[in-house]
């Protein structure tokens, strides 16, 4: 089973840092998922500070943001503390998230065919309904466009 767009998404909880997190938990919050491949590689350390650089806004737009990989806790917690992170990153070393979300794919890494991530966000308004997702994406504005689709829903 898989999310889809304008349905209800299907509770999940899964380890995070400063404990575990789970969707039913956040009824109520519009709430941002962002799927990124690993902690402390260039790309998913820019996504990161972006969103740490607009959370005041998120948050004043009424929703919550959680980073998800599959890196342990252990990588999480040093990622999120260097880069002073104020979400919750989930760990889902078991891909049942990732699998939930369809965002496991077959990608080109180095010439070479490798299984991962693929950089993903989604839109869950606060009666946990996925209201819009980006799959692919760049992460050059990306971040911004994500706040612009919050402050609207």
């Amino acid at each position: 089973m898989t999310v889809v767009l304008n349905k209800p998404v299907p509770d999940f909880s899964a380890p995070a840092t400063g404990g575990d997190f789970s969707l039913s938990a956040h009824r109520g919050t519009k709430l941002v998922v962002y799927f990124y491949p690993k902690d402390n590689t260039p790309g998913c350390t820019a996504e990161g500070m972006e969103f740490r650089d607009l959370y005041p806004k998120f948050q004043q737009a009424g929703a919550e943001i959680i980073g998800i990989s599959r890196d342990s806790l252990k990588s999480h917690d040093n990622f999120k503390n260097k880069l002073g992170l104020p979400f919750p990153l989930v760990s889902d070393q078991d891909e049942a998230v990732c699998q939930l979300f369809d965002v496991i794919k077959m990608k080109k890494m180095y010439g070479k065919e490798v299984r991962g991530i693929e950089r993903s966000s989604f839109l869950i308004d606060a009666d946990g309904v996925l209201r819009q997702e980006w799959r692919g994406i760049k992460v050059p504005g990306h971040v911004a466009d994500v706040l612009a689709a919050v402050q609207v829903l």
